[in-house]
């Protein structure tokens, strides 16, 4: 089913605009899934806010021109779906990751994927998996704001019960003499 003019240009400026605020980007060959894990595949990424779309590969380089994502332009080649992380930049990597791990869905290959406008080769997928999420980002940046002042709290705490210690320590010696 081909598009004509007016339906292109919609295609292009969609992911376009999903492009310029997106995170990170993931294109991956489908070759060989069925119609069923694909649409498992892109209910899993409507629950989780990633953007998943099947375009041309000429749509495609288009729409990600003039964006961080246009390093992908090399590599968009063969039947390729698109996954752009609206929420996080490790969203993406992860649903892969996840649907990946069943044994029927093998045939999913990652071709690429774009974080901060630099290209990487598809074993770095793991890596951008395991990225934190915003809560898990924030809950370790404030552990950092807050072991200093636990420390701190620990080390004057550690006076009165040192004092309370030696004066122990002293009376029995004393009640032993």
């Amino acid at each position: 089913m081909s598009l004509n003019l007016a339906e292109k240009q919609a295609v292009v400026a969609e992911v376009a605009k999903v492009a310029a605020s997106a995170h990170s980007a993931i294109a991956a060959e489908y070759r060989g899934l069925s119609v069923a894990q694909l649409t498992a595949l892109r209910v899993k990424a409507r629950e989780t806010g990633v953007y998943l779309r099947v375009v041309k590969n000429t749509l495609a380089r288009r729409a990600v021109q003039g964006t961080e994502f246009e390093c992908l332009q090399p590599n968009l080649v063969g039947p390729l779906i698109l996954a752009f992380s609206q929420e996080e930049p490790g969203a993406a990597a992860r649903i892969f990751k996840e649907f990946l791990k069943e044994k029927a869905n093998d045939k999913l290959v990652i071709k690429t994927l774009a974080v901060g406008g630099q290209a990487f080769p598809a074993s770095e997928l793991d890596r951008l998996a395991s990225l934190p999420t915003r809560d898990e980002a924030i809950s370790l940046f404030m552990a950092c704001l807050r072991a200093p002042l636990d420390k701190f709290a620990r080390t004057l705490n550690e006076i009165p019960g040192k004092l309370v210690r030696t004066i122990e320590a002293v009376r029995r010696q004393k009640e032993a003499a």
